[in-house]
């Protein structure tokens, strides 16, 4: 058994069971090894479920990644807006974004720090990867003014962040009134008046 299809087989258990509900005993079953064959891969619970959590999170990265190149020649509103919805639909067909959004917004207590310190450079390459959407934007006159792409960045991360508590806590009907009104203050602020 390959190290991957170990942490294949832990994210449903740590998805399904959260950390603590998850137990390398039923892991080691589901894969089909002895409860000691996974120290041969990893020191232990807290390291598979890193190394499952890093997993998720490049996956992540990568659909963030592919649909800013996919929508590269939408507007700025449409490939916003989009990129919102898109990660909404994802969160509700896709075990990995559940996982790594109930992780980084209730992560193990004895893995905080290392939970946060790796969503927050998440989050910084994030704003990396729209800030040349935003750049693109001002010179095609999308843009107010006043508005820099660093400070478009960091407040559409915030709508994010916002839609993404929602979805954690209030459920799909919830998360598309709070994406519809946070929406439309973003972009009256953020869109060049006409």
């Amino acid at each position: 058994m390959t190290a991957d299809h170990i942490k294949e087989i832990a994210l449903t258990h740590f998805a399904r069971n959260g950390y603590e509900g998850a137990s390398l005993a039923d892991i080691s079953a589901e894969v089909g090894i002895k409860k000691q064959s996974i120290y041969n891969h990893f020191k232990g619970k807290d390291d598979l479920f890193l190394a499952v959590f890093q997993d998720v999170a490049v996956r992540e990265m990568l659909f963030i990644e592919d649909y800013l190149k996919q929508s590269s020649l939408l507007s700025l509103e449409d490939t916003l807006y989009g990129f919102l919805n898109e990660y909404r639909k994802r969160y509700e067909r896709d075990e990995d974004t559940k996982f790594f959004l109930r992780m980084a917004f209730f992560p193990p207590g004895h893995l905080h720090k290392e939970i946060v310190d790796f969503c927050n450079r998440h989050l910084d390459r994030m704003e990396q990867l729209l800030e040349p959407v935003f750049t693109l934007a001002v010179t095609k006159g999308e843009m107010h003014p006043d508005v820099s792409s660093e400070r478009a960045s960091a407040a559409f991360s915030a709508v994010l962040d916002g839609m993404f508590v929602e979805m954690l806590y209030g459920g799909l009907e919830r998360s598309l009134k709070r994406l519809d009104a946070s929406w439309f203050v973003y972009w009256r602020g953020v869109k060049k008046n006409s």
